[in-house]
């Protein structure tokens, strides 16, 4: 078997890859390079020039010379190595007749637990969308940003102690209306100082949070070790990490209990199976970050199904900013990007089914392959009252 041919597709927010072969097998994948997808998608391109006329069939071969020919790396090309990495497990999957899980071992469950996303303005429709996902079975929600996720046309200009106790309170009535039997995924977006984090995570500690999600940026190792140390709660990060050697620093300097592996980003599954034997020699739980669409997801639930250490899989529901990457009929939970793919996951009580169709499970629609206005992600920001930057 020969590659043919390596195509990148933009539609919507997302941008796919299909490795084509001689046999008539084509092979699907996607980059999470957020942000930065037209650069991912000429890496994409670039890495063509490599490819073509290759048997897929020595992935790991493959990985190592697209990651190691050239001095430098980062998102856009990791994205772009991650998206072919997935559609050559495709391809030998479907060559194979099997699911991809089962050639990283074979299955250790037969679900996996859920976790829907809201974005909300308000602290009243916060609760309300998470009340909505409670009635649908949904035992666990995340994407939940204490600070809310206001206006960015509106500068930010709150003081320590309101902005703190205002936070708090969300996480306080999120936990008085949902009960116990849903569990709370804070998602901080990175909106910290090292010290407000500390503060912040002692406060919410009481509302027993799953996870308190990138608090701050996650540059520093010595920082982010800081805040785990001094809370209670456990910390989750790892969800902009491209390589293998960022989640190695952060679990060597305790600063992690659940490793937020982008299967899009690390490397696709050559790469997020590294990370998660690495997190389970260290007894830390992956949290597999899927911000994207059902091919995200489909690798997410391969990887899911083949590793021992999974806690929960994160399940991209419509949020504000993603309305327009739904189906005219879809309701504000429906997963993004439907429209783009040929088939979905079954999901019933909060757990999805894992995927037993051959290769990844899903391939691109017609439309996938030719969305006349994919979104492009402009550079902006949201100013604090002082004029600087606020990361939300």
């Amino acid at each position: 078997m020969k590659i043919t041919r390596v195509t990148p597709y933009r539609a919507g927010r997302f941008l796919y890859v299909e490795v084509e072969t001689d046999t008539g097998i084509v092979g699907t994948g996607e980059s999470g390079a957020w942000g930065h997808l037209e650069a991912s998608q000429a890496a994409i391109e670039k890495f063509a020039t490599y490819l073509v006329g290759k048997d897929p069939g020595p992935i790991e071969h493959h990985w190592a010379v697209m990651h190691r020919f050239g001095h430098f790396k980062g998102a856009a090309i990791c994205g772009a190595i991650s998206a072919i990495d997935i559609a050559l497990w495709d391809i030998k999957g479907q060559a194979l007749g099997v699911p991809i899980h089962a050639l990283l071992g074979g299955p250790v469950r037969q679900k996996v637990r859920l976790y829907a996303h809201v974005k909300a303005a308000s602290r009243e429709a916060m609760i309300e969308d998470c009340l909505d996902l409670k009635r649908q079975g949904f035992t666990a929600i995340g994407h939940l940003n204490p600070f809310l996720d206001e206006d960015r046309s509106v500068p930010y200009a709150k003081g320590h102690a309101a902005k703190i106790e205002d936070a708090v309170a969300v996480v306080r009535d999120l936990r008085e209306a949902l009960g116990p039997e849903v569990d709370l995924c804070i998602e901080i977006h990175r909106r910290l100082t090292p010290a407000e984090a500390i503060v912040f995570g002692n406060e919410i500690a009481p509302y027993r949070p799953m996870f308190y999600e990138d608090p701050m940026p996650p540059a520093s190792v010595d920082a982010m070790a800081r805040i785990a140390d001094k809370t209670t709660i456990p910390v989750a990060t790892g969800e902009r990490f491209a390589t293998l050697h960022e989640f190695q620093a952060h679990i060597a300097a305790r600063a992690l209990s659940y490793a937020r592996v982008s299967v899009c980003l690390c490397g696709g599954l050559t790469g997020a199976r590294k990370i998660a034997a690495l997190a389970e020699a260290h007894d830390i739980q992956v949290v597999p970050h899927n911000p994207l669409s059902p091919v995200s997801l489909f690798a997410c639930l391969q990887l899911d199904a083949a590793i021992p250490n999974v806690a929960i899989q994160e399940y991209p529901t419509v949020g504000l900013e993603f309305e327009d990457t739904a189906t005219p009929e879809a309701s504000r939970h429906t997963l993004r990007g439907t429209q783009f793919v040929t088939a979905l996951p079954e999901v019933r009580d909060g757990y999805a089914t894992i995927p037993d169709a051959p290769g990844l499970g899903v391939a691109l629609s017609e439309r996938g392959r030719s969305d006349p206005a994919p979104v492009l992600r402009t550079v902006e920001m949201r100013a604090h009252i002082d004029g600087f930057v606020v990361d939300q």
